[in-house]
């Protein structure tokens, strides 16, 4: 499913199927928004879709941060909330868990020896170290950021994350409907709509979470006397 055609639906749900008044253009704003709201209850929610593992990062001797700059080691560009740092001497792909601090701690700042990090914290948007006497490799598990704003070059590109259609549909039908055609009745019905939509969505992501193994008991009469209760 793309974009123009999620759009080609919300300008049904507005009786306007030619889409003489909703057109992609005037759309895309509003689909933009309902994306961005689809991220945050995906990342709320732990959605296993937004879960993503980096590429290696190389920190060389003496480097003490890794921010989002286009000179390496960088973060991936789709980091939203590191889960879990990881750290192997270079090139052994021996990792152990690094513990995450609020703030490193100062007497380690100054003429420190040290091998690996073991410690790390977020400041600043920068994953910050203390300075290694060697080279290290780190990982993060971490929350991406899964859609990039659509716009009228990739309206026609496909949407590759499943169970997302109808909530698109509805939710920024709501808002073409409140802010385009400023109908707060049928904004609101399709509202509801989204809403449901949504709570199927992450009922489908939970049930696929679940591994409950249930043993059921035999049905014959004689189950209690052979010790099974």
């Amino acid at each position: 499913m793309t974009p123009a055609e999620i759009i080609s639906a919300i300008a049904s749900l507005q009786n306007d199927t030619e889409q003489q008044v909703y057109t992609n253009a005037a759309c895309l704003p509003f689909f933009n928004i309902a994306l961005n709201r689809l991220q945050e209850e995906f990342e709320l929610n732990n959605v296993p879709v937004t879960n993503e593992t980096s590429a290696v990062i190389q920190v060389d001797a003496g480097v003490t941060s890794v921010g989002f700059s286009v000179t390496p080691p960088s973060l991936p560009s789709n980091l939203i909330e590191i889960r879990q740092l990881w750290e192997s001497p270079r090139g052994l792909n021996q990792y152990t868990p690094m513990r995450r601090k609020d703030f490193l701690p100062h007497y380690l700042e100054n003429n420190t020896t040290i091998s690996q990090f073991l410690i790390w914290a977020w400041i600043e948007q920068e994953i910050r170290l203390i300075a290694a006497d060697a080279n290290n490799d780190l990982k993060l598990d971490y929350i991406q950021y899964l859609f990039a704003p659509v716009t009228i070059d990739t309206v026609d590109d496909n949407i590759t994350i499943l169970n997302v259609t109808s909530y698109l549909e509805f939710k920024a039908g709501a808002y073409c409907a409140m802010f385009i055609g400023e109908d707060s009745v049928r904004a609101g019905a399709l509202d509801q709509e989204a809403d449901a939509s949504l709570t199927r969505s992450l009922g489908i992501s939970t049930k696929g979470r679940q591994s409950i193994r249930t043993r059921r008991r035999p049905f014959r009469a004689s189950f209690k006397s052979r010790g099974i209760i």
